[in-house]
């Protein structure tokens, strides 16, 4: 790995080549993630699996997804990234690969839910928390904005060619593509990614010359890290601040538009192709508006930009069930302005907890906030499918959606908000 860091150390900073080695581990997790949304309808037809069965095992990868981002970000400040990484992508390629050999529903809830799941929560955002803290002192929202963008480039890039593949091969083939993707990315983490710039004589990026090179490395076990943590921030205001505002992320993005909105088309007579067409559609801007974000917060107050983009993301979903009855510009307007603002929270969110923690404590920090994101994800999921059921309509999950962003909007103004200095009384 030197001998890499002295090829490009003439002409930049490996921190960059780290960031393009993440992308790409993010990049192949989305892209497993995405891989049972193809399935489903496959496994139905071949084994005569219900939908519900499928989803169980969809939603235990979800929920793992988000219980094990402070667990991974404990393990790799214990064992390391390059260590913890490599036994995860080992067991996402070695998961999906033998899912080619199910034929039972607790095959595929023990491989796709637990295996899958588990792994995938480890190359999430908690590792590029991690990184980012690690390897740049200036540019963090940037280089935060372009990974938490890979998720989204991830399911742009795989769904499209895994849904072909499954239309003319059939489910296995699909399963074998993305074993070999994660099995690809192996040898990358392992020879191109050092744990700390201290490792390969650098210093992070933008941090002055003259600071001393550190490494700091802790031999407490990865539970006692994650739960100690844990029990450290949430005596403080602002990680509730934090883990509250961004339930109501998660609530409003994956748990409601995300897993309903294909489903809302229809109720309108969209097919699902043209669901599907205007998520990924949503996904495209994301991928530019999540960039952005994260150069906006290397610049301007986090608080004041989460403010915006909850504040903005609430009065789209007020919009939305007023778009489809607007024949030409109603629901692509509705793509542009709600897909630019989809995940931009993430870089001011993770700035915002380094600030208040510090960046040694921030990634797992962060972890249990995600967490919390997850479990927004999941209320919202059911609750707008239950209100559905009752009411007939998705109108009224639309504008609670929409009133919880609000709420979200002026809960961020409160955190880490510097403390008011004693005015001089008058004698």
């Amino acid at each position: 790995m030197n001998w890499a860091a002295r090829l490009i150390g003439r002409r930049f900073h490996y921190g960059w080549l780290t960031v393009a080695v993440v992308f790409l581990v993010l990049l192949a997790a989305a892209g497993t993630r995405a891989t049972p949304s193809v399935m489903m309808v496959p496994l139905e037809h071949q084994f005569g699996w219900s939908r519900g069965t499928i989803s169980l095992a969809i939603s235990v990868n979800i929920a793992l997804y988000g219980l094990m981002g402070p667990f991974a970000a404990a393990a790799m400040q214990r064992f390391g990234v390059r260590p913890t990484l490599l036994i995860a992508l080992g067991t996402m390629a070695a998961g999906v690969a033998l899912s080619s050999l199910m034929t039972h529903p607790w095959q595929m809830i023990l491989i796709w839910g637990v295996m899958v799941g588990g792994s995938t929560g480890v190359a999430a955002l908690s590792l590029s928390a991690t990184v980012v803290t690690r390897w740049f002192t200036t540019h963090r929202g940037l280089v935060m904005g372009i990974l938490t963008a890979s998720s989204a480039t991830g399911q742009l890039v795989f769904l499209p060619m895994l849904a072909a593949i499954v239309e003319h091969y059939g489910w296995r083939q699909v399963v074998w593509v993305v074993a070999a993707v994660a099995a690809i990315v192996l040898p990358l983490v392992a020879f191109l990614l050092p744990e700390r710039p201290s490792d390969v004589a650098l210093r992070p990026y933008g941090e002055p010359h003259d600071a001393p090179v550190t490494a700091t490395a802790t031999k407490q076990n990865p539970l006692a890290i994650a739960f100690g943590t844990l029990a450290m921030a949430s005596k403080t205001r602002d990680f509730w601040l934090l883990f509250f505002s961004f339930f109501i992320c998660g609530a409003s993005t994956n748990g409601y538009v995300g897993t309903h909105l294909i489903a809302m088309c229809g109720d309108y007579g969209m097919s699902e192709v043209q669901g599907a067409s205007l998520l990924a559609a949503m996904g495209i801007f994301d991928l530019f508006g999540t960039t952005l974000s994260g150069w906006l917060s290397d610049r301007f107050n986090s608080r004041v930009l989460l403010f915006w983009y909850y504040g903005l993301r609430g009065l789209s979903l007020m919009y939305l069930p007023h778009a489809f009855g607007i024949d030409f510009f109603g629901l692509p307007l509705f793509a542009v302005f709600y897909g630019l603002d989809w995940i931009a929270t993430v870089p001011p969110t993770v700035r915002l907890a380094t600030d208040v923690y510090g960046k040694e404590a921030a990634p797992v920090v962060f972890g249990w906030v995600v967490a919390g994101h997850q479990l927004g994800a999941a209320f919202a999921a059911l609750g707008a499918g239950m209100l559905r059921a009752s009411l007939g309509t998705y109108t009224v999950a639309s504008m609670i959606s929409g009133g919880l962003c609000l709420v979200a909007a002026v809960i961020v103004l409160r955190i880490n908000r510097p403390a008011k200095a004693p005015q001089p009384q008058a004698a």
